[in-house]
C-alpha cells in the first residue's frame, strides 16, 4: 500500500469515527447547531478525500489513457470525468 492510500483510509477511518459520534450526539439530544457544525466537519473531510481521489484518478488512470496512444480509452476517460461532474451538479 502507498503513503497516499493509508492517509486516504485513515482519513475515512477518522471520518467513520466522526459520523458514530454525531449519531451519539442525536441519541443524546445535543443540541442541533453543534450536531450541524459536526455534519459540515465530515462534508469537508470527505471532500477532501474526493478531491484526494480524483487527482490520483487523474495522474494514473487518466495519464495511462494519454500515453497509451488508445484513443477508445482516452474517450471513455474523458466520459466517466464529465459523468462525474454532471452527477455533482444533481
Amino acid at each position: 500500500m502507498t503513503d497516499k492510500t493509508v492517509a486516504k483510509i485513515n482519513r475515512l477511518n477518522r471520518i467513520a469515527g466522526q459520523v458514530q459520534g454525531v449519531a451519539k450526539m442525536i441519541e443524546n439530544d445535543r443540541y442541533c447547531i453543534d450536531i450541524l457544525h459536526q455534519i459540515q466537519a465530515i462534508k469537508s473531510a470527505l471532500a477532501k478525500v474526493e478531491s484526494q481521489v480524483l487527482k490520483d484518478h487523474a495522474a494514473c488512470c487518466i495519464a495511462e489513457s494519454i500515453a497509451s496512444g488508445d484513443a477508445e480509452q482516452q474517450r471513455i476517460k474523458f466520459e466517466e470525468l464529465v459523468e462525474l461532474m454532471e452527477r455533482q451538479r444533481r
